[in-house]
């Protein structure tokens, strides 16, 4: 497969080095954000989840009626929406986007944030319930036929699905995670699986434990890895690690100002994926070629929040890494968002895709 990038879809003007309070959705802001995705060459946008936050269906469907490329994915916690409703509204999306759906999914990894909207099963229980939901929704996909359903957190009966998928059998399904369930279920039904930036040799190590998993349930292929990025890029690395330093004091300084999604006084996080960031981080501050742990500390690991610091050539370079070991989906996200999207786009993103494209050129002329 091709390595294609992601990056994550912001509604309004608020970034965390300069967040407004409260801020409500701009539509000009969002129309200008995706057509700016859509011209750079970003393949995928992730549009999040949060129990306090906007519709991700319909700002998806709002970004697909204003793009002509980009495919976009909705983060989805099962708890908030009933399977066969979300195979229609998936199925919608993708039929109205000619095909550019894509859904990931979040069994939810923290218990306070997923009572917020009355979700009261313990983290095993939570997984237990997403391999079930997928299961539903691949059936869905693949027929129109009426099914019946009697399992441990859903039971129904003839249900039929005529809301198709544009291939007629499928919409992609992402899981993420870093917890033993994650990998089983992700590796056993997942097209996409989603890391966070970890070290070279721990990202390696969770690939193999996701194609491990593959293999035990009896797949012939394997899940794409995607791995998420915080990249802070300048014309040199002086310059680029100057910003990094200035990029963390904001942080800092937002945080302590209580201007943060992150209070000064969270508590540790109850996600593996985030304690494995600052377990990571308690080793030092750069990690590999130019992995960058301080953002991690600085924002309780809140997401993905390791940092790639240097001159456009040093994050080719540390992509490129990746890309080596398996990470066919780059996401990429900034702190100043729109521009740093742009910077990408004209800067890493074709330096990435130039690197391969002679890649590929060499391996053909040896043939």
């Amino acid at each position: 497969m091709p390595t294609e990038f992601i990056s994550l879809t912001f509604p309004n003007a608020s970034t965390e080095l300069n967040p407004l309070p409260n801020p409500a959705i701009d539509p000009d802001f969002l129309v200008r954000y995706a057509r700016n995705l859509d011209d750079y060459g970003f393949n995928y946008t992730l549009v999040p989840y949060d129990s306090s936050y906007f519709d991700p269906f319909t700002i998806g469907a709002t970004i697909a009626s204003v793009t002509k490329n980009i495919k976009v994915i909705i983060a989805l916690r099962p708890n908030t929406l009933y399977p066969t409703v979300a195979a229609k509204a998936l199925a919608t999306l993708d039929q109205l986007s000619r095909g550019r759906a894509v859904v990931h999914f979040i069994a939810g990894g923290s218990d306070v944030e997923q009572a917020r909207e009355g979700d009261f099963l313990n983290k095993e229980e939570r997984y237990a319930r997403l391999e079930e939901y997928i299961k539903i929704l691949k059936r869905a996909w693949q027929s129109a036929d009426p099914f019946d359903w009697d399992g441990k957190y859903y039971q129904f009966k003839q249900f039929s699905n005529r809301v198709r998928p544009v291939n007629g059998t499928s919409i992609p399904v992402s899981v993420g995670g870093s917890s033993d369930d994650a990998y089983r279920i992700g590796g056993a039904l997942a097209d996409i699986f989603g890391l966070w930036g970890e070290p070279l040799k721990e990202t390696k190590e969770q690939i193999d434990r996701i194609y491990a998993a593959a293999e035990n349930a009896g797949r012939t292929d394997r899940p794409r890895i995607w791995v998420t990025f915080r990249p802070i890029v300048a014309e040199t690395d002086e310059l680029a690690w100057a910003k990094a330093h200035r990029t963390l004091d904001a942080l800092k300084g937002n945080r302590a100002e209580g201007k943060s999604r992150v209070p000064a006084d969270a508590p540790q996080p109850q996600n593996v994926g985030s304690q494995r960031l600052l377990e990571i981080a308690k080793r030092g501050e750069v990690q590999d070629r130019a992995l960058w742990y301080p953002t991690v500390t600085a924002t309780n690991a809140r997401g993905a929040s390791t940092a790639l610091v240097g001159s456009v050539q040093t994050i080719v370079d540390s992509i490129l890494d990746y890309v080596d070991l398996g990470c066919d989906l780059i996401s990429i996200r900034g702190y100043d968002n729109l521009n740093d999207a742009i910077d990408y786009g004209r800067y890493v993103l074709p330096g990435v895709r130039e690197v391969l494209k002679e890649r590929e050129g060499h391996t053909n002329g040896a043939h």
